[in-house]
């Protein structure tokens, strides 16, 4: 493996449009694949919708021990209003930095995951062995995850590498989702008549000051901290001169470990009131790895030797695959590390260090040798 081979590769990911919606992650899946069906990797892929292509591959396996997987996802976000300075989409250069939609979120850990089971493959007979999972469908709401982790093709996996942004500092965790639209009715009228009427939008506002003032009584997590909730959407009425008749509000909320999500939804179905139509479209747990694990331990000594220091107990700010993934790898201990940085990710003109993508690749290198005791 050369410098030049990590960026190259990372150049061949970014020229697949990959946006979401509408995703189209086959083609780039495929191409994926190829290079690791060259490698003497088992590969095997899933759709779950036409063009929304998920792939596992393979190599190694012991009795002893399972495998360890490593994980990325192959969609990107929009462009955005705001005008590129560079291509979106063919890998420019800028200074130090390899520009393009994807390159930090996070094609670059993808292609480091990639070379860096290249440089194994042909030694991991008889060892513990590999998976690697490439997702369609991450970027709002890890939908290609959920449907993958209903199929069998996951198989097992004993410790979970996730390749997204962390300019390589390793994360053992992220909060939870719960994420819901809150819908209520009322009766319409003319809006010189209000009384006529019952405006829903006063319901909903209602709810809102209640969801302001909510009280999580959850503990703040020693590394994660407190809870969040956030409204972030409100829609209603069909005109100003109308008393609305429906109205509607997106809530998002971020859970820490011990919480209980089936609670904690019922104790929102009484805060919103019995005239709310609840709909959760998002409903995933944390992830979170005590620092003392005895794998989390080794990958920090091993990012010593990159980083400088040893690491500190840190989480991520974002949702990953992860959280699905554990419904079928349970108890593995989780790491997220990759070479994009987090503040990049969604942003016009989105880059990556073309250091930090070489020296993943380093990272992950030792860290497979670790696990199968290469």
């Amino acid at each position: 493996m050369t410098g030049a081979d990590a960026i190259s590769l990372t150049r061949s990911l970014l020229a697949f449009d990959t946006i979401n919606p509408p995703g189209r992650e086959r083609d780039c899946a495929r191409h994926a694949g190829a290079l690791l069906e060259e490698s003497g990797l088992r590969v095997e892929y899933h759709e779950y919708e036409p063009g929304r292509t998920s792939l596992v591959a393979r190599a190694g396996g012991s009795d002893a021990k399972a495998p360890l997987c490593l994980t990325g996802h192959l969609d990107t976000v929009a462009l955005g209003a705001r005008p590129w300075t560079k291509d979106a989409f063919s890998g420019e250069t800028e200074g130090a930095r390899l520009v393009g939609r994807g390159t930090s979120d996070m094609k670059a850990g993808v292609a480091a995951n990639l070379l860096a089971e290249r440089a194994f493959a042909p030694r991991l007979a008889g060892t513990p062995g590999l998976v690697i999972v490439l997702t369609a469908a991450e970027e709002g709401g890890c939908i290609g995850s959920q449907h993958l982790a209903r199929t069998q093709l996951l198989g097992k996996a004993g410790a979970l590498l996730v390749g997204e942004p962390t300019s390589n500092y390793p994360y053992i965790g992220h909060k939870g989702s719960v994420k819901f639209h809150a819908s209520f009715k009322g009766v319409s009228a003319h809006g010189s008549m209000p009384q006529l009427g019952s405006n829903a939008i006063y319901k909903a506002a209602r709810a809102v000051s209640q969801l302001e003032a909510f009280d999580f009584a959850a503990a703040p997590h020693p590394v994660m901290g407190a809870p969040t909730m956030n409204v972030g959407t409100m829609t209603g009425g069909s005109g100003v001169n109308m008393v609305p008749d429906t109205a509607t509000i997106g809530v998002d909320i971020r859970t820490v470990p011990g919480m209980d999500h089936g609670a904690l939804l019922e104790r929102l179905r009484g805060v919103l009131g019995k005239d709310a139509e609840m709909a959760v479209f998002s409903n995933l747990p944390p992830v979170w790895t005590p620092p003392q694990q005895e794998w989390v331990e080794r990958v920090f000594d091993i990012c010593k030797t990159h980083l400088g220091a040893r690491p500190e107990a840190k989480t991520a700010s974002y949702m990953t695959d992860a959280a699905n993934l554990l419904k079928v790898y349970a108890g593995a201990p989780t790491i997220v590390l990759g070479p994009g940085e987090p503040q990049m990710a969604h942003q016009t003109d989105e880059w990556c260090s073309m250091e930090r993508i070489r020296q993943a690749v380093a990272m992950y290198e030792a860290i497979i040798k670790d696990w199968c005791r290469l």
